[in-house]
């Protein structure tokens, strides 16, 4: 029997396909684009980080998939100096950037066919994705009480600060929870990838001993150098937490070849042991929020939760494709609300990414 289609009939049309409409609509503007959609960097990648790239360019052997010392080393200094893990014993793994962990980790930890995985309200729409891969069943929810008592649940995806909203989550709800997955068994998983832009509140990690308690049992921390190192290209990340747990998910990526490539991982532990690059591109980033939040406020919009990340929960309380196409119309292309859940059907996500040049002129255009 053909099968051909039977794994990607799980899936939904790619979600950035459908704003290929307003796309067209804001690339004709006399001005050209500005692509506020996508959180793409668009600075340079640091020298540092290119020139270690390049120095370990002559690698013809295999990589290992655990990464090499002085990256597991790199990544556990700076998990200890940015997530404020105390606690000796934890485990960390290099990834091929984020994305592929949290489209895969329900499918590497085993869940399928009646197991649950509880996503965000509102959130990256990769989550649902992976839950969809390992055939398990997704539950949107902020608020534990509204999980109630199910004991089928066996992943628990947060993120703070989140994407699309940039909102913060306080270490007490965290904590709470850790403790409650830990009560039933099921583990949290916590996507970080935003966890150095904090701009209006400070994230907390859920290694940080007020989270988990100092115990690092059934937490997992996603991390990514995509927003921070202006690394989306190199696909560099990591996972940090339970060490059983990264064990696991280290066993199976040797069989499956989920290997980061051996110059990206000498470019990352350049990256990870500069805090230099990191502070400046966060300069450039909130100058940039600055001069939209004033922008978009200005036009009539309500930026809501936003303190922090690499984007503005922006709305004018309108359905969200009649703000993009608004927007679009003014050569600024943004992202619908709904594309991150049902519950984002009124807000669109505008994205730090792009050059000073192109921001400069948004204030100009939504005066339009």
């Amino acid at each position: 029997m053909n099968r051909t289609g039977a794994v990607s009939g799980r899936l939904p049309e790619f979600t950035w396909d459908v704003l290929d409409a307003a796309a067209t609509v804001a690339a004709a503007h006399p001005g050209g684009l500005v692509n506020l959609s996508m959180g793409t960097p668009v600075d340079p990648v640091p020298e540092v980080i290119r020139q270690a790239l390049a120095a370990a360019s002559n690698s013809p052997g295999y990589p290992l998939t655990a990464g090499t010392p002085a990256l597991r080393a790199a990544i556990t200094d700076w998990v200890r100096r940015s997530c404020g893990a105390t606690t000796e014993g934890f485990g960390v793994l290099p990834t091929i950037g984020s994305k592929e962990l949290v489209a895969w980790l329900p499918t590497l930890l085993g869940l399928g066919a009646g197991d649950v995985v509880v996503v965000p309200r509102i959130c990256y729409p990769t989550y649902s994705d992976g839950v969809r891969l390992a055939g398990a069943t997704e539950v949107r929810a902020d608020s534990l009480t509204a999980l109630g008592p199910d004991s089928r649940v066996r992943l628990v995806w947060i993120n703070s600060p989140g994407n699309p909203t940039g909102k913060v989550l306080p270490a007490a709800h965290l904590r709470k929870v850790v403790d409650w997955a830990r009560e039933r068994g099921a583990i949290v998983a916590s996507d970080e990838c935003y966890l150095p832009l904090g701009w209006d509140a400070e994230p907390v990690s859920v290694l940080a001993p007020e989270v988990c308690g100092g115990s690092y049992d059934n937490v997992l921390a996603v991390h990514s150098l995509s927003k921070r190192s202006n690394l989306a290209g190199y696909r560099a990340g990591f996972v940090a937490g339970d060490p059983t747990l990264v064990a696991e998910l280290l066993k199976i990526r040797k069989h499956a070849g989920m290997i980061v490539p051996a110059p990206v991982q000498a470019a990352m532990v350049a990256a990870l042991q500069d805090e230099t690059h990191a502070a400046a591109q966060q300069e450039r980033y909130r100058a940039r929020r600055d001069r939209l939040v004033a922008a978009f406020t200005g036009a009539g919009f309500r930026i809501d939760d936003s303190q922090a990340g690499l984007y503005l929960w922006a709305t004018r309380d309108e359905e969200c494709w009649a703000s993009v196409d608004w927007l679009a119309r003014r050569g600024i292309l943004v992202a619908p609300g709904v594309f991150y859940g049902p519950g984002g059907d009124r807000h669109v996500r505008v994205a730090l990414t792009e050059s000073d040049e192109r921001i400069a002129e948004v204030p100009a255009r939504l005066a339009q």
